[in-house]
């Protein structure tokens, strides 16, 4: 019993689905950002790496962010059509 208690335990500590991070381009909505997060892509032909940015709606209660900040954000259940982020550090 106690081997089943320790691995629910490591479950609750270990953060499920994607964390990114990146900078915050919106703070305009009611407890909602826009993170624009960037990546580094190999080009499969002309193997040049290519930088591509994704804008990201992220759930931020009481509106903590501001524009220009760098933020952290982990994937979680929908919470809108399109937030299924939440903001965790500032």
């Amino acid at each position: 019993m106690n081997k089943e208690k320790t691995t629910k335990n490591n479950t609750k500590n270990e953060t499920k689905g994607k964390v990114l991070s990146g900078v915050v381009v919106s703070d305009k909505m009611k407890d909602t950002i826009v993170v624009k997060v960037q990546r580094f892509v190999k080009h499969p032909k002309y193997q040049k790496y290519v930088k591509i940015d994704k804008k990201i709606k992220a759930h931020d209660a009481g509106n903590t962010a501001k524009i220009g900040d760098k933020v952290e954000i982990v994937e979680t259940k929908p919470i809108s059509k399109d937030k299924h982020f939440i903001l965790v550090k500032n």
